[in-house]
C-alpha cells in the first residue's frame, strides 16, 4: 500500500512538472474563447523622415504622368527637362528628408510624417489634381526597404524585409521560425526609435492585454528582442566556464610540458 501512494505521489509530480513546463511556452494563456474583441486601428505602418520610398503617377493619358516619374526635374508638363533624362524609364527610389517631407517632381516637396502609404498616395494625388496637371491621377506608393530585426531566442534571428503595411509581433515571430522552448514569452523586448527618441517596450505574450500594448504592432526598424529563460543562461554560462577551464587547463599543460623540456635539456 505504502508503495502504490509513493507511486501515485511520484506519477502527480510528474504530470504536475509537465504541465509547468508546457504553460511556460504557452502564447495568450488568459484568451476568451469565440469572444470578438476590437482591433487597434492604429496598427499600420507610419511614414517616418529617412524612409526610402517608390512613388509612381499614373494617369489616362501615359505622356501627363511621365515628369512625375523621372528623376529629372520639368520646368512644366510639356515636356521640357531643365537636365537630359535618360531615355529609359526606370523605378525611382525616393527619400523622406529629416523633417519628414518627400521632394517630389513638378509638385515639390509633400509632407509625408505620420502617414501611412495610402494617405500619402491620396495626398500626392490631390496635389496633382489641385495644381491641374492631371484630372485623375493614381499614384502607388510602396516601401523600398522596409525591415525589423529578430533576436534571441527564435528559431531564425535575423533582418527581415517587412511586405504589408500592418506586422504584429507575432507575425515576427513566424517569420523568424517561432521561439525556441528557452525564449521568456512573458517578457518580450520592442526596441523603436521615432522623433530622435528611443523606447523599450515589454511585451507579456501570455497575456491577452498583449493586444492593447502600442508595441503589438510594429514600425519599420524595430528590434524584437526574445531573453532566454534562466535555464538557457545557466548552461550558457556553465558551457562558458567549462571552456574556460579547459582552455587554462590546456595551457598549464602546454607551460608544464616546455618547462620539463627545458629542464631536460
Amino acid at each position: 500500500m505504502k508503495h502504490f501512494r509513493l507511486t501515485i505521489a511520484v506519477l502527480t509530480a510528474v504530470l504536475l512538472a509537465s504541465c509547468s513546463a508546457q504553460k511556460r511556452v504557452w502564447y495568450i494563456q488568459d484568451a476568451r474563447v469565440e469572444t470578438p474583441e476590437q482591433i487597434l486601428r492604429n496598427g499600420q505602418i507610419r511614414i517616418k523622415p529617412l524612409d526610402r520610398l517608390t512613388v509612381v503617377v499614373n494617369s489616362r493619358d501615359p505622356e501627363l504622368a511621365v515628369p512625375f516619374n523621372s528623376s529629372t526635374s520639368y520646368s512644366s508638363l510639356s515636356g521640357t527637362p531643365t537636365a537630359t533624362a535618360s531615355g529609359v524609364q526606370s523605378l525611382q527610389v525616393r527619400t523622406v528628408d529629416e523633417e519628414g517631407f518627400l521632394d517630389m517632381p513638378v509638385i515639390g516637396k509633400i509632407d509625408c510624417r505620420d502617414k501611412t502609404r495610402t494617405e500619402l498616395a491620396e495626398a500626392i494625388a490631390s496635389k496633382i489634381a489641385e495644381e491641374g496637371y492631371i484630372n485623375e491621377p493614381t499614384v502607388n506608393v510602396q516601401f523600398a526597404d522596409m525591415k525589423i530585426a529578430v533576436l534571441g531566442e527564435v528559431a531564425r534571428p535575423g533582418e527581415y524585409t517587412v511586405r504589408h503595411d500592418r506586422l504584429s509581433v507575432f507575425d515576427a515571430l513566424a517569420m523568424a521560425g517561432d521561439m525556441t522552448v528557452f525564449g521568456m514569452r512573458n517578457e518580450v523586448t520592442v526596441i523603436r526609435e521615432a522623433d530622435g527618441k528611443r523606447t523599450v517596450m515589454l511585451l507579456d505574450l501570455t497575456s491577452r492585454k498583449v493586444f492593447e500594448s502600442p508595441a503589438f504592432y510594429l514600425q519599420q526598424n524595430d528590434v524584437i528582442y526574445v531573453k532566454p529563460n534562466k535555464y538557457k543562461a545557466q548552461s550558457g554560462e556553465i558551457s562558458q566556464n567549462r571552456s574556460f577551464y579547459l582552455s587554462l587547463v590546456g595551457t598549464a599543460i602546454s607551460v608544464a610540458t616546455l618547462i620539463i623540456t627545458l629542464t631536460k635539456k
